[in-house]
């Protein structure tokens, strides 16, 4: 039989490359000879450069850039041979770098992911696929604006501080700074939400709750985002506040929309053409899936759908292995999944599911094989 794993990392504890390989060892202790393809998959957040690089074979490359707070941190971005660079924000100025503690969305710069396409730059990059999941940031992209040489001034003709509160006190944008080469430079943007900027399902109101913003800063946020978006419009004479997806990442979506002319696509849409999975998927008996968690949230770009649709293209069935199944994950077999199990077998803890997470998948893969195997031979008879 064929099998494709195509499931996304399971946060805090496997990336996506480990859960595939789990699973693998799982059902292979029933079907040892199975032609089993590994796809590892994300949505445009954490593990898409490896997942894109476990699937192309290409480079990963490290750079020490300025982390969410001004701190030097090492991050990571991946090289394709065809003149891709694939970028995830996360790797720069992702909440992972600041403590829970240190957490305040008012100061927090996006400053390191612009290093990060200056290096894809500096690399010869002719497409630029820039995932934003799993921000720490509220800054409108400001951050990456100022890493690719545009100055944000206020009403002295000084620079702006880092951060989104900072951004009130904006008076004066200039552009021709702008590093020049991204004139030659197709920026596609990995996200899974169509978020506005401002308002109440805008970046501060929907994402700076999670990075540390309280009711009031939040509302501080908002309004230092519209002044910002005000500013913009009346420097490009075009206004793309209400673009769907240009609140993502704390407002990145917005700055890349804006001034470098990004286009927008789902993550998982992206991950998946990158990684050949429609390919993969001609010709297999079934396909498995999975994340973390699996809720009714989880049909709004998340992974398992992702991959749930590319296999109904190719008419492959499809089960969602998780850690937990949350409130209205039936609503996923509406969207192609054909079944779905969570990994734990009993009560436990958050600390122990995320230690044994390897062991679990591949238990519950094993489940499956042997359930596949009892239906196989119940359907030769």
């Amino acid at each position: 039989m064929k099998l494709v794993i195509a499931p996304d990392s399971f946060k805090e504890s496997l990336s996506a490359e480990d859960v595939a390989s789990a699973i693998a060892r799982g059902w292979q202790t029933v079907y040892p000879d199975a032609d089993i393809r590994l796809c590892p998959m994300a949505d445009g957040g954490e593990g898409t450069v490896d997942a894109v690089l476990a699937a192309s074979g290409g480079e990963r490359r490290e750079l020490t850039v300025r982390g969410p707070l001004g701190q030097p941190v090492q991050a990571h971005w991946g090289w394709l041979e065809d003149g891709q660079a694939v970028i995830e924000m996360a790797a720069a100025s992702g909440l992972h770098w600041v403590e829970p503690a240190q957490r305040d969305a008012r100061i927090t710069t996006s400053y390191g992911t612009g290093e990060l396409i200056l290096a894809a730059l500096d690399a010869g990059a002719r497409r630029i696929i820039l995932g934003i999941g799993g921000s720490a940031t509220n800054d409108g992209g400001a951050g990456v604006l100022q890493a690719l040489g545009v100055r944000l001034l206020d009403a002295a003709g000084e620079p702006l501080a880092p951060g989104g509160a900072a951004l009130i006190d904006l008076q004066r944008i200039e552009l021709d700074g702008l590093d020049p080469r991204l004139a030659a430079v197709e920026v596609l943007v990995a996200a899974d939400v169509d978020n506005p900027l401002c308002g109440p399902r805008g970046a501060s109101h929907v994402f700076g709750p999670q990075k540390g913003a309280n009711p009031a800063q939040v509302e501080q946020l908002d309004r230092a985002l519209e002044h910002y978006a005000d500013v913009m419009a009346a420097a490009l004479g075009e206004d793309v506040r209400n673009v769907p997806g240009v609140g993502a990442a704390g407002g990145l979506g917005f700055a890349a929309c804006a001034v470098l002319g990004a286009g927008f696509r789902p993550g998982i849409e992206l991950v998946a053409e990158l990684s050949g999975l429609a390919a993969a998927m001609q010709g297999a008996d079934l396909a498995i899936t999975g994340e973390g968690r699996l809720d009714g949230q989880s049909l709004h770009g998340k992974t398992p759908v992702g991959v749930a649709r590319v296999a109904q293209a190719a008419g492959v069935p499809v089960i969602a292995l998780a850690g937990s199944l949350g409130e209205g994950y039936q609503r996923l077999y509406e969207a192609g999944i054909d079944a779905a199990f969570s990994l734990t077998p009993g009560p436990i803890s958050l600390e122990q599911a995320c230690r044994d997470a390897a062991a679990e998948l591949s238990a519950r893969a094993t489940d499956l094989a042997r359930f596949w195997q009892l239906a196989d031979k119940k359907a030769r008879r």
